[in-house]
């Protein structure tokens, strides 16, 4: 578990190293325009969705270590083949790779850890595992900038190497990993890959998470750097050093919060933890009505706005022992894999949705954008407490499963998956 742990923090560390540069680095420093660059954006949401599907069904037959390794191999590269290219194809070709191998590492490290941890542990080890991928897109973020240098292509070259370099070394320590031995599916009911996403469709409870699952990265990290900075800086005249103040806040607010709300998150129904974020997504967009909307002073509006983005850090940080773990305790034995591919998929389609159409509306139609995304956030709570409704109580409610099992000097039991 420790090297998993090591593991994500080096993939985050790599991804925080470039991605926050490549706008630039296409449109300014290839000098290929920023079309070329926004398709270099669209490029890494698509080779997610178009691999997806496919990681799920390779991780359920192969295993998920096999299918990190060729992810990491594959996203190394993708991001050397980027710092060389010159050439608008030659860029969206190495993005494509870059995107497809960095979107198949997240179930595929999800599942490890499922493969490594047991129900009572399994919370902590996601709650770990986005502490230190925030970390490292901090630090990673924090040293690609000091190194890149916009009148030489050559800074940009070496911080596409360095990032190749760092995943290729995660290839060194994961390969060093030994799992337990968790089964694997060759078949399913109905044969094949489309048996396997039937019988995933067949899981009512899964199917009501992933519609949860969307509307919460739809409402909120879809709009991060979209929507929510696009309204910041028109509405409430948000200077660029008070927004990146606010992205600080957020990163900071989940690296002092996460630790501190993990035992009050794992003592209560999950379902119930989803809905009070619900709760405080709100109370952040009601901060945001006010910076843009409110008639304070310009320090007042300020932070607010940074009050908004720390207010979804809390958040965050209640949903990272939450939802993951849920995903696992859902899926049917050997099928774990499936399902974190299903709901990393899902997640990629609501960052994709959720800056073309919050971009727009944080831009120009500040009112209804507010009010349209705190409505979204008071679903989030009603989603969670229906959700709530179709789940056993080991999966809802482990701690108090496992305490009941203990009182009764029996040992605790495995998850029941929740079927049509």
């Amino acid at each position: 578990m420790r090297r998993i742990h090591v593991g994500n923090a080096l993939s985050a560390f790599g991804l925080g190293f470039t991605v926050p540069y490549l706008y630039v680095y296409v449109a300014q420093v290839r000098g290929l325009g920023a079309m070329t660059a926004g398709l270099v954006l669209a490029v890494f949401a698509v080779a997610a969705l178009i691999v997806l599907p496919f990681a799920g069904r390779a991780i359920v037959r192969r295993g998920p270590l096999p299918v990190l390794l060729a992810a990491l191999v594959t996203a190394a590269l993708g991001a050397l083949s980027l710092g060389l290219a010159s050439g608008a194809a030659s860029v969206l070709l190495s993005a494509a790779a870059l995107g497809a191998g960095q979107a198949v590492m997240q179930p595929a490290l999800a599942t490890v850890i499922v493969d490594c941890s047991a129900s009572e542990t399994r919370s902590r080890a996601f709650a770990m595992q986005f502490f230190l991928q925030n970390l490292g897109l901090g630090v990673g973020g924090l040293i690609g900038g000091h190194l890149v240098d916009t009148t030489r292509v050559s800074s940009f070259t070496l911080l596409f190497a360095i990032e190749a370099a760092v995943f290729l070394l995660l290839v060194v320590v994961m390969a060093t990993v030994r799992t337990p031995h968790a089964p694997r599916i060759e078949e399913t009911p109905g044969g094949g890959a489309r048996g396997a996403w039937r019988q995933l469709a067949g899981n009512r409870a899964m199917v009501q998470l992933c519609v949860l699952g969307f509307v919460l990265f739809f409402a909120c990290y879809g709009q991060f750097e979209s929507g929510l900075s696009a309204y910041g800086v028109e509405a409430a005249g948000i200077s660029t050093s008070a927004l990146g103040t606010a992205l600080a806040a957020n990163t900071l607010m989940i690296v002092v919060a996460q630790f501190a709300v993990l035992r009050f998150v794992e003592r209560r129904r999950r379902t119930r933890v989803i809905a009070a974020v619900g709760l405080v997504w709100a109370v952040a967009w009601a901060a945001a009505a006010y910076a843009g909307l409110g008639h304070g002073s310009r320090t007042m509006a300020t932070a607010a706005f940074v009050s908004t983005y720390a207010l979804f850090g809390l958040g965050e940080a209640m949903l990272s022992p939450t939802v993951a773990p849920l995903v696992a305790d859902l899926a049917p034995t050997g099928l774990a894999g499936q399902y974190n591919s299903a709901f990393a998929l899902v997640k990629q389609l609501a960052l994709a949705i959720g800056p073309a159409v919050g971009g727009p509306m944080g831009a120009a139609l500040h009112g209804p954008y507010v009010m349209t995304f705190l409505l979204f956030s008071l679903g989030i709570s009603v989603l969670a407490l229906r959700l709530g409704r179709r789940l056993t109580a080991e999966q809802d409610h482990p701690w108090a499963a496992r305490s009941r099992v203990v009182a009764r000097g029996g040992a605790a039991t495995e998850p029941v998956s929740a079927q049509a």
